[in-house]
């Protein structure tokens, strides 16, 4: 994909660099995954991307996280969430649908279920569907592109959220199931990694020592490094840094923020220590970085 100078995929984004079915700047439908604007740079999410994988194989990054995608698969990625180093394979195919979030709120707030039940798929953003759930989110994608394209239908927006509320509907009924095995499942250690992902996601900005971290978790730090490490294969230390190397790719990339600025937004105590810090985990200095 071309670079460009967006900050964020938004419908808008997403409707410039992409044909597809849409309604204004609320909802995009698009009928093939490989059209869909995701980035080799990271780029932060400020919709909701929902896509289902069909045939082939994807693989891309959510929050330092990698994700393989394969057919029966649902992809979840929420708004504020950062997304990078994304590919598939020739013959990959699948439908994908981003959403804004005030349509997609305004869409399910009759049913405060719903909403809850999708916060789970923040930590869960791939869910194997059944057969015949597939089946049914792709026919109603199908019927919701022929609403959305029929310009002059008067209850169109309406149609489609109604539809889209189906889907909705289906989606988090596998959510729900996963969702209560893991919570027969889950281990202490497991929990323990779930909220220090979470720590990490609030507070890396400002904080990358792991007994900060321990502290908030009310554990010593050698137990945080042993239970992150035996549940993820990777430090502590490896996520923090996952997770400010991310951001500063980002805040180099697409915005026209000086390093000295990036430093101080970034707790750095000077611009010197985050070029050092920069290249050490990148390969190459900011400005190197920003030039390439």
């Amino acid at each position: 994909m071309a670079t460009t100078d967006f900050k964020a995929i938004t419908v808008e984004y997403a409707t410039r660099m992409c044909a597809g079915s849409h309604i204004g700047n609320d909802i995009l439908l698009l009928d093939e995954i490989a059209k869909m604007p995701l980035p080799k740079e990271p780029r932060r999410m400020e919709s909701l991307f929902l896509a289902l994988c069909l045939r082939g194989s994807a693989r891309y990054f959510v929050d330092s996280v990698e994700h393989v995608v394969e057919p029966g698969d649902l992809i979840i990625i929420h708004k504020g969430r950062v997304t990078y180093d994304c590919s598939m394979s020739p013959d990959c195919r699948g439908i994908g649908i981003i959403i804004d979030y005030n349509f997609f709120k305004e869409t399910i707030k009759s049913v405060h279920e719903l909403s809850a039940l999708f916060l789970f798929s923040r930590t869960h953003p791939v869910l194997r569907l059944p057969k015949e759930r597939a089946d049914f989110l792709r026919d109603t994608f199908v019927r919701m592109k022929v609403k959305i394209d029929e310009s002059d239908n008067h209850f169109r927006r309406e149609l489609v959220q109604s539809m889209f509320l189906s889907m909705v509907y289906e989606m988090c009924n596998v959510i729900y199931s996963v969702q209560s095995k893991n919570d027969e499942c889950k281990t202490r250690a497991e929990d323990i990694f779930t909220q220090f992902l979470q720590l990490v996601e609030n507070n890396f900005r400002s904080e990358r020592r792991v007994g900060w971290y321990s502290e908030q978790l009310c554990i010593s730090p050698k137990y945080l490094s042993e239970t992150v490490k035996a549940v993820s294969k990777r430090t502590p230390n490896d996520w923090i840094d996952s997770y400010v190397t991310m951001e500063l790719r980002m805040l180099l990339r697409n915005t026209q923020k000086s390093i000295k600025e990036i430093a101080q937004e970034l707790n750095f105590s000077n611009q010197s220590f985050l070029g050092k810090y920069f290249k050490e985990h990148v390969g190459m200095s900011p400005s190197e970085y920003r030039r390439s």
